[in-house]
């Protein structure tokens, strides 16, 4: 490695420990090194698999792995011990990957109906020891299991994400989705269809280095009254 990018390597890992502390964690060196090494996983197929938009290192750490991390406090606030958690449309594995990393102790499988996504998600789980991860070659509507997380990022239209993935939620379990700014137009349209799903909190998220609105819509199935 030369000497500029050891410096780019050093800045890096600066910034995604203080972007992480912002968020109120504190990663050991392993967790940092399988972070970057994951970021630049991403940017190396992207060359040839297009598995993201971005192409720019720094884009990468702030638009792809803080904004990830920032999914990590909330979730163990909801699930502090071990967890099974299916990441649907995970694409490159966000927020998946990055959950395996910061939690051991959730087992982790990314789901996308995109084979060569997933390819990529079992190389990073062998490349960076993650045996807690595994990459799912599926449709969400034709999987089973039974997860006690469900989360996606991005993935598709509140009522889609809750309908296509009812049926792998464990009993008492949660529903996890990333937005951008609050999805008013979705919640209203769940309300409207009077969808069985009980959208119990919309979270604020401030990720470090973005100046972009993210929160997450917490949901479970509603109770028969």
């Amino acid at each position: 490695m030369s000497v500029v990018q050891q410096e780019e390597q050093g800045a890096q890992s600066m910034q995604l420990r203080q972007g992480a502390q912002a968020l109120g964690l504190t990663l050991d060196e392993q967790q940092v090194q399988r972070l970057l090494h994951y970021g630049a996983l991403i940017l190396k197929w992207n060359k040839v698999y297009n598995l993201t938009a971005l192409r720019d290192p720094a884009a990468v750490l702030t638009h792809h792995l803080l904004d990830s991390l920032a999914a990590v406090p909330p979730l163990t606030r909801a699930r502090p011990g071990a967890t099974r958690l299916l990441d649907v449309g995970a694409g490159a594995g966000l927020p998946g990957v990055v959950i395996a990393i910061l939690r051991p102790d959730v087992e982790v499988h990314c789901l996308d109906a995109v084979a060569k996504k997933m390819a990529f998600v079992q190389q990073v789980a062998s490349e960076l020891k993650l045996s807690n991860l595994r990459g799912v070659h599926a449709r969400v509507e034709s999987w089973t299991g039974a997860y006690d997380i469900i989360s996606s990022r991005a993935f598709a239209s509140l009522p889609d994400f809750f309908n296509g993935s009812r049926h792998l939620l464990a009993e008492g379990g949660l529903w996890l989705a990333m937005k951008g700014k609050s999805p008013q137009d979705e919640l209203a349209a769940l309300r409207e269809a009077a969808s069985g799903v009980d959208v119990f909190h919309v979270e604020q998220l401030q990720v470090p280095g973005l100046e972009a609105d993210r929160c997450i819509v917490w949901a479970r199935p509603a109770q028969a009254s």
